[in-house]
């Protein structure tokens, strides 16, 4: 489990419950149930907190170390000493051992990894404890749990390896870490699911479906059918133990509520409207949209594809909004847009902005405390086990 500690907030930003508080104004039918789509972002910060993030960030000097994931808002990564995806930030935070403070601007799981990769006498700071992931919160410990007793009464948890995607709370790569499995990103799921099949006979894929899904059918040359959906709402997941005998891939019923908007349609729209564009998205988008794309990749893949993209060329992306703009002020000779036409910001990572990031900065600069992230010691014994284990895959 994991600890957080808080204090009241001197901006008068109060700490909101870890309960995930969408800031969503539409839902499209046509997208998964639970994918909801924020139309706007708040409006940018008073610019003087911009000179007190400034002032903050000097008098801690050397203590603190602040990392920004590709999702967070603009005002944001200008304070970030380092950008990237979530196991990317995680290293980087252990790689700098001098830091007193890490300050992770992302959510809630991802600075738990950080407190599991760094050191004892390193302490994790998330500025805002509602800035959670909806995705990791599709799976627990108790359901994960009991869905293992529905593979162990179907006589298949002992060929079963565990693989776990970077997106999970530490209690899900803790359980993963238990039963021998390993976690994943986005970029090495294939070589972790490579590693798993040569441990086992099949995969519990936790806990984005699409992810692995694309992975196994797209990369390993399984098909749909070798594919199972784990639905943890209903009584043995939704699946008879015949089904789950005769399944390569045990796929856990989760999403991420930006990616899993991403339609067919979308794809459709934008080549009407675009002739010549290239569809690039992101793995965690549903099977029919990948398999339409003409490019799929990690976020740091997506990165480095348009840096190398040729002037004049045409991108549809289907990633977060903040780094599509982002991509696309940096890239003022190419043509980029956002996959979908309505816009659609990741709500929870959105959470952390320049007030809470102010605060949680002038709180250490005055030698307090504010919202640590610590994981327990057993978890975090075995789900760093998990995350070894990635660090080892061939």
């Amino acid at each position: 489990m994991t600890t957080t500690q808080t204090l009241n907030d001197p901006l008068d930003v109060q700490p909101t419950p870890l309960a995930l508080l969408l800031l969503g104004r539409e839902s499209d039918p046509r997208s998964e149930r639970g994918v909801e789509c924020p139309g706007d972002l708040p409006a940018p910060s008073d610019p003087d907190l911009v000179e007190r993030a400034r002032a903050a960030k000097a008098r801690l000097g050397s203590k603190v170390f602040i990392l920004g994931h590709h999702y967070q808002r603009d005002e944001v990564i200008e304070f970030a000493d380092v950008t990237g995806d979530s196991f990317k930030l995680a290293r980087d935070a252990a790689a700098r051992p001098d830091a007193e403070y890490i300050v992770f601007c992302g959510v809630h799981f991802m600075a738990e990894s950080a407190d599991i990769l760094t050191s004892d006498r390193q302490q994790v700071i998330l500025p805002d404890l509602a800035a959670g992931c909806s995705m990791a919160d599709m799976a627990t410990a108790e359901q994960v749990a009991e869905c293992w007793d529905v593979l162990t009464e179907a006589g298949v948890a002992d060929t079963t390896v565990p693989v776990s995607y970077m997106n999970s709370s530490a209690d899900i790569k803790a359980f993963t870490g238990r039963h021998g499995g390993t976690i994943c990103t986005s970029s090495n799921a294939q070589r972790a699911l490579e590693w798993a099949f040569s441990q086992g006979e099949k995969v519990l894929f936790l806990p984005d479906q699409h992810l692995g899904r694309n992975t196994a059918v797209r990369e390993m040359g399984f098909s749909l059918e070798d594919c199972v959906v784990y639905n943890p709402h209903k009584p043995g997941g939704g699946l008879t133990a015949e089904e789950l005998r005769a399944a390569k891939m045990i796929l856990w019923r989760g999403h991420c509520s930006v990616h899993g908007r991403f339609s067919l349609d979308s794809v459709e729209d934008v080549r009407a409207r675009i002739p010549g564009v290239n569809v690039l998205v992101h793995p965690e988008c549903k099977h029919e949209v990948v398999s339409a794309a003409d490019h799929v990749g990690s976020t740091e893949h997506i990165i480095k594809m348009l840096d190398s993209a040729p002037a004049g060329s045409s991108w549809a992306i289907g990633t977060e909004l903040n780094l599509v703009r982002r991509l696309a002020k940096a890239h003022p000779d190419k043509q980029i847009v956002f996959l979908d036409k309505t816009v659609c910001f990741c709500s929870t990572m959105n959470r952390i902005d320049l007030p809470h990031l102010v605060w949680a900065l002038e709180s250490l600069a005055d030698g307090t405390v504010v919202n640590r992230i610590q994981v327990d010691a057993e978890t975090e014994h075995f789900a760093k086990l998990a995350l070894e284990q990635m660090l080892a895959l061939p």
